[in-house]
């Protein structure tokens, strides 16, 4: 049996906690340990409105089971409420060791019909607030060589949706923060992971049946965000989770092949384009360079059998 995974004596802040899955984020911590800091706008769905009650009801919920937590109601769409934020969780309690970026909302059309204004807002609170987020803690993590940072993408941006061009762009962005984010933070054991949650919340009760909504509770996510969140997390992974199940998905690179130049380029690539994405043999590369390497070394091999 593997040994508990706690937070005591770790300092969390998870953003959009006032309902849904953070929520459930929030209280898990809370529960294992954590000092939290319950962050929420209070906003509807789509991002309107605003109110630090929703926050203050989780802070007191956490407070009557015996925990330790504080409200903050900052948009993360704004810089400087976010580092106020941070600060007042430093001067609170010294540290932060956990950001979960769970902050959203949706404003759903089909690209179309959809107003850019809309298409920015949604970036603006997902991607942006998660840049935000992060920037603001990764001092603090860097100074005291330890920081888990657990990005919320989708399986919207992991495999699209139809009316979420905007929410898929923004949470497919997130997986690329993460991936560099994770090879930047490694010599301070600043780990950072992706979670791509499928759970019933206000985000989504109005776009599945009542039968499937009850098998996705929210809670039922928390434990993939509690290994990405705990000591032992693993670094640069995407954990899907919903309904009890875990998965793990990943961005892979096939063997491809070597066309090389010439005029008649692109008709051999067309020709052979069954084999470039025959997903035999595919590999997870560890960097971005790993491509170019892959192609180089095609080039090389091409030109020495010449």
């Amino acid at each position: 049996m593997n040994a508990s995974i706690d937070f005591k004596g770790r300092v969390a802040i998870v953003t959009g906690a006032g309902g849904g899955l953070g929520r459930q984020h929030a209280l898990a911590l809370a529960a294992r340990g954590a000092r939290v800091v319950v962050n929420d706008l209070g906003g509807a769905r789509d991002g309107s409105g605003g109110s630090v009650s929703a926050a203050e009801a989780v802070v007191a919920e956490i407070r009557a089971a015996g925990g330790e937590a504080i409200a903050n109601g900052a948009s993360v769409t704004d810089f400087s409420a976010v580092q106020a934020m941070v600060q007042q969780a430093v001067d609170a309690w010294g540290r932060v060791d956990v950001l979960v970026n769970n902050a959203g909302i949706l404003r759903d059309k089909s690209f179309a019909k959809m107003e850019l204004a809309d298409f920015r807002l949604v970036m603006d609170v997902h991607l942006m607030g998660a840049v935000h987020c992060t920037k603001a803690v990764w001092p603090f993590m860097t100074d005291q060589k330890y920081g888990r940072i657990v990005m919320t993408t989708s399986s919207s941006g992991l495999y699209g949706n139809f009316g979420q061009s905007n929410y898929g762009a923004a949470k497919m962005a997130l997986v690329g923060l993460m991936q560099t984010l994770s090879l930047e933070g490694a010599k301070h054991d600043i780990r950072v992971n992706c979670l791509a949650p499928t759970a019933a919340t206000r985000m989504t009760e109005d776009l599945m049946p009542q039968a499937v909504l009850d098998a996705l509770k929210p809670e039922a996510v928390v434990p993939a965000m509690l290994v990405l969140a705990s000591q032992d997390a693993p670094n640069r992974t995407i954990l899907c989770a919903g309904a009890g199940g875990f998965e793990a998905a990943h961005v892979t690179l096939t063997q491809g092949v070597f066309v090389g130049l010439g005029a008649d380029a692109p008709e051999r690539l067309a020709a052979r384009l069954a084999e470039v994405v025959d997903r035999q043999g595919e590999q997870v590369p560890q960097s971005g360079a790993a491509q170019g390497t892959v192609e180089i070394a095609k080039a090389t091999q091409a030109a020495g059998g010449r």
